[in-house]
């Protein structure tokens, strides 16, 4: 990747993370000390393409280690993306993108979704996974945003 391409992902990642909004939580593990385990329902917004809304679940580690940010979260994650207005394009998309990072544990882990473009069924594939610094998570989901019939996703070349 060039190093202005960095710069403008790492941008619109910040962007996206501050645009998070927590729309619910679950306590999965009472704990004495500390915050509750807990399943957390995150929703952001793709920051190239309006009009898609993307809601992420998983895991947030309680105790102790969970309020001083030092506990590591488990890789399961689940998105669903979905169309919640006009889709709207804010300039060409590449074929792949990062649109949304997060970090899961204090120095190593990720959670990221990954926007890519299906041309032949008109689609956009959004897939969150899990990785780490020393080797990668295999658990991962990914759900579809169809476009409407007649609208195209503009390309980067």
């Amino acid at each position: 990747m060039k190093p202005a391409k960095y710069f403008l992902s790492a941008t619109l990642l910040c962007c996206a993370a501050a645009h998070a909004e927590t729309v619910g939580e679950v306590s999965t593990v009472f704990k004495f000390i500390g915050p509750n385990h807990k399943i957390v329902v995150d929703a952001y917004d793709d920051p190239k393409v309006g009009g898609v809304a993307c809601y992420l679940s998983r895991a947030r580690t309680g105790g102790i280690k969970g309020a001083i940010g030092i506990a590591e979260d488990k890789a399961d994650a689940s998105v669903a993306c979905r169309q919640v207005g006009e889709i709207r394009f804010n300039g060409k998309l590449p074929q792949q993108e990062e649109v949304f990072s997060e970090r899961s544990s204090i120095l190593f882990k990720r959670v990221r979704v990954v926007r890519m473009v299906d041309v032949k069924r008109n689609a956009l594939i959004y897939m969150v996974y899990s990785d780490r610094l020393i080797e990668g998570s295999p658990q991962n989901s990914v759900t579809a945003v169809p476009l409407p019939a007649g609208q195209t996703v503009p390309l980067e070349k």
